[in-house]
């Protein structure tokens, strides 16, 4: 059996919990966003960077995006990842269909909630009765448009509650706000 860096065993259930974000797994939301803007170039590795200066409204000096490796994705694959993600933001029960009304390109989304303290398993999560610092993390990965991407996103707010009423928002207004600046140029 296999140990953590925390000399913990790792159980094969950890694999399985890992893989939909749940366990040991810790990301940073440029990770995150990184990974987004590969799926979105299926398989090409972007090297993000950050907005150096702000010119006016809708000019920035920011850093070359460069592409390094590639992950070799099956093309099948990332199709029907995108597809389910275009589900999330476009599809009358997605977790995020709020952002989804009013534009004209589609959005490949995905919500999520991280947990900030683990509860007991016969416990239920009831966010009014636990501390603000110890309500869960929302958060939302978005590229657009899906069909031709433009822009990667992550969006993180801490002790937010839930993705698709919290993050996606806030991801959604960033994301028409530089496909706008796009089309103005």
């Amino acid at each position: 059996m296999e140990t953590t860096k925390k000399n913990q065993n790792w159980y094969p259930g950890e694999t399985l919990i890992t893989g939909i974000g749940q366990g040991y797994l810790q990301v940073t939301p440029i990770q995150l966003a990184r990974a987004t803007a590969t799926l979105a170039n299926k398989g090409n590795v972007v090297t993000p960077f950050l907005v150096n200066k702000i010119i006016t409204a809708t000019e920035t000096r920011a850093g070359s995006e460069t592409h390094g490796k590639i992950i070799p994705l099956k093309e099948e694959n990332v199709r029907h990842i995108t597809d389910a993600m275009v589900n999330v933001v476009h599809d009358a029960h997605g977790t995020a269909k709020n952002i989804g009304k009013h534009i004209n390109y589609q959005i490949a989304g995905k919500t999520g909630t991280a947990q900030v303290f683990n509860i007991k398993q016969d416990a239920r999560y009831n966010e009014n009765a636990i501390d603000f610092k110890l309500r869960d993390h929302a958060l939302f990965i978005a590229f657009a448009p899906a069909d031709d991407p433009k822009i990667a996103i992550a969006v993180v707010v801490e002790n937010g509650g839930h993705g698709g009423s919290v993050a996606a928002p806030i991801a959604g207004k960033v994301i028409a706000q530089y496909l706008e600046s796009l089309d103005a140029n």
